[in-house]
């Protein structure tokens, strides 16, 4: 399979703010491990934050930078809760997020999970302005967007992980609502399942095709995980990791947990076998 994979240069910001960061000992997120691109097409980058400065060296990095929050005064990352308050109507506007999660799990007697918030697109500028002042409610902030009219037609969407009682920003984005995976188009990253740099890269996420029905996750020690497609029925409180469908998202996404003594190196949509 031919692949086209997209790089883009760090400025002297980012690097600053990362080296900044290290130098402190912050955790500032995901680093980007891959992206598989259809020959020929360019897609936006993701925004993968950088786990640690080391993350510097990685080999064809596939997205841009971006700090996906800011500590609270523990020094920890916190994503605000969800609430019941506006719902959607039935158009794709909204000022609440579409808020899935994609797994769960207990790693050293500890909680984790990892989940992700949808915003869907404005038709128009009114809409994106209330959608704009409903996500700083919930202190998440649209990327690449300067003012309402950059977020008309646009879905936001960010991604958290959370383990025992800190919660994580690792990934944002914002893209246009028709855009669309086919196929084997795959992006992923990886960070450590346990907050804190130096920790093992043992947590993957990606997204993928809503058509995708096999994700295979390869290890360092050579092992591979397989993930199939969830049951859209599918309610359970323990999630476990497999491809899923988020309300409001263009792709469907996947979550990969490396066991202890290795870490998370890559993933590939396969056919099923």
């Amino acid at each position: 399979m031919s692949a086209d994979r997209e790089r883009h240069t760090m400025t002297d910001r980012d690097i600053a703010l990362l080296l900044a960061d290290a130098a402190d000992g912050a955790e500032i997120g995901i680093a980007p491990t891959q992206a598989v691109i259809r020959g020929g097409r360019r897609r936006r980058a993701r925004r993968w934050a950088i786990a640690t400065a080391t993350a510097l060296a990685i080999v064809g990095s596939t997205a841009t930078l971006a700090l996906a929050g800011l500590p609270d005064g523990d020094g920890h990352q916190v994503a605000p809760a969800a609430t019941q308050r506006a719902t959607t109507t039935p158009d794709a506007f909204q000022d609440a997020p579409h808020r899935t999660t994609l797994a769960t799990g207990t790693d050293q007697g500890k909680k984790w999970k990892v989940f992700i918030d949808v915003w869907g697109a404005p038709r128009d500028e009114a809409e994106a302005q209330v959608q704009l002042t409903a996500m700083a409610e919930y202190e998440e902030s649209a990327p690449d967007v300067r003012k309402a009219s950059d977020l008309v037609g646009k879905v936001a969407y960010f991604v958290y992980r959370g383990y025992g009682d800190t919660t994580s920003p690792v990934l944002e984005n914002t893209v246009v609502a028709s855009d669309a995976m086919s196929d084997t188009d795959l992006t992923s990253g990886a960070l450590p399942l346990v907050p804190g740099a130096g920790n093992p890269v043992r947590l993957g996420i990606g997204s993928v095709a809503k058509t995708a029905e096999r994700v295979l996750c390869h290890m360092k020690d050579g092992d591979g995980i397989s993930l199939l497609k969830a049951p859209a029925s599918e309610e359970t409180d323990n999630v476990e990791p497999a491809i899923r469908s988020a309300e409001g998202s263009p792709y469907n996404w996947f979550v990969c947990v490396a066991p202890k003594g290795t870490e998370f190196e890559s993933a590939e949509v396969t056919a099923l076998s």
